[in-house]
């Protein structure tokens, strides 16, 4: 595989991984109906792209085997400002052209909690979508998906559907747009 070719895949699973993060969480039973939708939208800054050999098994015609890793921690910037960030890492699950596999998960630090996420991170520029499996503090509830759209020049766009945030917590964090 060219390096650039290589290059490109492993910024695609960063990008993947990073931002392709939407929540939109589904209301408790215990929670009023009242509950407002607030989308989160971010401007992303991708790390440097850091794989780990994890297998000792290689094949010398591949830059991955199965069971490496590949890990992440990106810059969430709204309105121009930094408000966050997001970490994570993929284990390579097929490495088998023409797709390079990538089981992902995340975790998007915010003001007032954090949201996790998991999402199949697969080679190439498309928008990448993200489920979100939950979160803490004001997205205590929070489900549903998201999308990362790659820039291809080490940002993106990363926009997260949220509500029913906690009863204390119901006014959006400043920054976010």
């Amino acid at each position: 595989m060219p390096k650039l070719a290589l290059t490109a895949t492993a910024a695609a699973l960063v990008l993947t991984l990073a931002g392709v993060m939407a929540a939109s969480a589904a209301s408790q039973a215990a929670e009023p109906s009242t509950a407002k939708a607030t989308t989160l939208t971010f401007h992303v800054v991708f790390s440097p792209f850091a794989p780990i050999a994890a297998n000792n098994q290689r094949d010398p015609n591949s830059p991955f085997a199965l069971g490496d890793e590949i890990v992440f921690h990106d810059q969430l910037y709204a309105n121009g400002k930094r408000v966050s960030d997001e970490l994570g890492s993929c284990v390579i699950a097929s490495n088998t052209p023409p797709a390079l596999l990538a089981n992902c998960s995340v975790v998007f630090r915010l003001p007032g909690g954090n949201l996790t996420g998991q999402f199949v991170a697969v080679q190439g520029p498309e928008p990448r979508q993200i489920a979100v499996t939950g979160g803490t503090g004001r997205y205590r509830s929070a489900g549903g998906e998201g999308t990362l759209v790659e820039f291809g020049n080490g940002t993106g766009r990363l926009t997260r559907g949220c509500c029913t945030l906690s009863p204390e917590a119901r006014e959006p964090s400043p920054g976010f747009s």
